[in-house]
């Protein structure tokens, strides 16, 4: 007990020590933090220092931070934005796997003479991508949002669901009986339905259970104990799926997709996202343990010539894709660096063939060689992109070159997004003489801003150097009309952290994204469909023969009491109960006023009538007509 409990704790010191070292190091040399991990885990590898111990332990441990990852993905995508990317997923996701596979057997078959089924799962296994590593980067990015990030996000959940196919084509190409194969579980109708019913119970379980558990566990009022409802969740769908013979990261994938629109996504966001950090650090450490520098040093030529050819095939693959799928061209290097390297999952595919005869195993340990290679050589190619190629391209547009921001400005207001939003704040501010800055994202609606006669920068205004040069430190407002509620929370906590002098005027897209600038300390928000809501509302009074007055007055006054009572519900948004029964009472407090307002109209009209009547009834004078206020509405009828 105590010899175990002794290794356990010289491991995690190894684990983190060299982490905690290698990753602020690799950072501040500017190769990013996958790097560092990569770099960490050669080092105290076999291969370095030898201090860690089994590396393909480490490895299936740490596989769970990419299905945490996906997870939290699942999170960021609402079934009708999952549903809008079909195209990508089922449409360009099969042409980048089954393009390049058919590219990459071709080569092995001529340049190696391979064998046919040799070359067919070997290109198979190197046609996919890390998962991992693609997500990681578009996250340091900050480009989930952009259609580059889309892209790759389509891929690879592709090639997450076509990880059952091929492990399944492996027995089949070995020459296994059809009994054997059946009794793996890879193949069949069996294996296909039982999968079918394991998603089915999957989707109908999330849609019926999962919120009311993550209630039930909310409801106990101690963090802990929903965090570790959310870890519950996770693992438990990961092992149904796996159970089934399923990706366990599509299985997470979906579940977290079931939970976007739910009022716990921002809650257990924050809770696993440090368990998703450490994890994924874990897996890239085990990578780079996993490096054999035997083959690398055996037979270098051989590897090199792997890694050029497939990444190489690759490449031109994706960057032919790029064209008919509109990717602007700043953004496609890192769409085909993030899918040209191999997968973490070309390792199961490998050892899978080995073990069943349809590749020796000095093959398939250079593959697994070539892929690790790869992935250590991908953070190295998109820093040399970022540097030389990324500017060039970001200059050059179809119709001209998209003005980055090179020389510091001086305007007193920065406008953040300049979608339909953004452009009628800088319109009302240009026709009252006030110069701003504006910084666009998305290099389509630049170009399109851009002809209408807007001077608008392209860039991401998360980041700091350009938020510095944009003149963050000497101007006094910035609007956040940013679409992407993550990056307009990100650009806040950039702002208060580095120019606290600025003050923030910001955009809201719903009401989770109104608490989420208010737990930062933003107060000048405004819902974006608020006010057009209330607009619509004033004209249905209007046709329904309230006076014009009276019908604006109403819409006026509900604002106050909407804005007031989403102020008072704002330090509970994390407690759906009081939510509802704040919100249930602010309401049944609004009709109750206006329904007294309503009978003490009514009574001054009927007395204002019966005087007048009792005046004509005595041939008095004319009865004066009665005041009407302008919250008085006319006989309607």
């Amino acid at each position: 007990m105590e010899a175990s409990s002794s290794g356990w704790l010289v491991s995690s010191l190894v684990y983190l020590g060299a982490a905690v070292i290698a990753v602020p190091l690799a950072r501040r040399l500017g190769l990013g933090s996958i790097l560092g991990y990569l770099g960490a885990g050669i080092a105290i590898g076999p291969w370095g220092l030898d201090l860690a111990g089994d590396a393909e332990a480490m490895l299936h441990f740490s596989e769970f931070g990419v299905v945490l990852m996906l997870f939290l993905v699942g999170l960021e995508l609402e079934p009708k934005r999952l549903w809008a990317l079909r195209r990508p997923i089922f449409g360009w996701g099969s042409v980048q796997l089954l393009g390049s596979a058919a590219l990459v057997a071709g080569a092995a078959m001529l340049l190696d003479g391979a064998p046919g089924r040799m070359a067919l799962i070997a290109a198979l296994g190197l046609a996919l991508s890390s998962t991992a590593i693609g997500l990681t980067e578009l996250a340091e990015r900050n480009l989930k949002g952009t259609a580059a990030g889309g892209g790759v996000l389509g891929v690879a959940l592709l090639q997450d669901i076509a990880a059952i196919p091929i492990l399944a084509l492996i027995p089949l190409l070995a020459g296994v009986p059809r009994e054997a194969v059946h009794a793996d579980g890879w193949a069949g109708w069996p294996a296909a339905l039982r999968a079918a019913l394991v998603i089915g119970g999957v989707v109908l379980g999330g849609r019926l259970l999962l919120r009311p558990a993550l209630r039930w566990s909310a409801r106990s009022r101690t963090p802990e104990v929903f965090t570790a409802a959310s870890l519950l969740l996770v693992v438990a769908t990961a092992a149904l799926m796996q159970v089934a013979g399923l990706s366990m990261a599509l299985g997470a994938f979906l579940a977290g997709v079931l939970l976007a629109d739910s009022e716990y996504r921002r809650q257990i966001e924050t809770d696993l996202e440090p368990f998703k950090g450490l994890l994924l650090g874990l897996f890239f450490m085990a990578v780079g343990m996993g490096v054999d520098f035997a083959v690398v040093m055996q037979r270098p030529l051989a590897l090199a010539v792997v890694v050029v050819v497939f990444v190489s095939l690759k490449a031109l693959l994706l960057t032919a894709m790029t064209v008919p799928m509109k990717l602007p061209p700043a953004e496609r290097p890192v769409f085909v660096l993030l899918l040209a390297q191999g997968g973490e999952f070309g390792f199961v595919v490998f050892q899978a063939a080995a073990q069943r005869g349809v590749m020796d195993a000095g093959t398939a340990s250079l593959l697994v060689a070539a892929v690790a290679l790869s992935m250590a050589l991908t953070p190295l190619l998109l820093k040399a992109s970022d540097r030389w190629l990324c500017p060039r391209l970001a200059r050059q547009r179809e119709r001209g070159e998209l003005p980055v921001m090179e020389e510091p400005q001086q305007a007193p207001v920065i406008i953040a997004g300049f979608g339909r939003y953004g452009q009628v704040v800088g319109r009302l501010l240009a026709a009252q003489g006030l110069a701003a800055t504006v910084l666009e994202h998305d290099a389509d609606q630049v170009e399109t801003v851009r002809r209408f006669g807007w001077r608008v920068f392209f860039g991401d205004a998360t980041r700091l150097d350009l938020l510095r040069t944009a003149g963050a430190e000497q101007a006094r407002v910035i609007v956040l009309a940013i679409d992407d509620v993550a990056q307009s929370l990100a650009v806040v906590d950039v702002v208060k952290q580095h120019f606290p002098q600025l003050q923030v005027v910001a955009r809201a897209r719903n009401v989770t994204h109104y608490y989420g600038l208010r737990a930062r300390g933003v107060t000048l928000i405004e819902r974006e469909t608020f006010d057009a809501a209330l607009a619509s509302a004033r004209s249905v009074l209007e046709l329904m023969g309230y006076d014009r007055d009276y019908a604006r007055h109403q819409a006026q006054r509900f604002r106050e009491h909407s804005v007031e009572l989403l102020e008072q519900m704002a330090p509970h948004f994390r407690d759906e109960q009081r939510m509802i029964a704040m919100a249930r009472q602010g309401r049944e407090q609004l009709e109750a006023l206006w329904a007294r307002e309503r009978e003490e109209r009514e009574e001054a009209l009927a007395a204002a009538l019966a005087e007048a009547r009792k005046g004509s009834a005595t041939e008095a004078a004319p009865p004066p007509a009665p005041a009407a206020a302008p919250s008085q509405p006319p006989a309607a009828g």
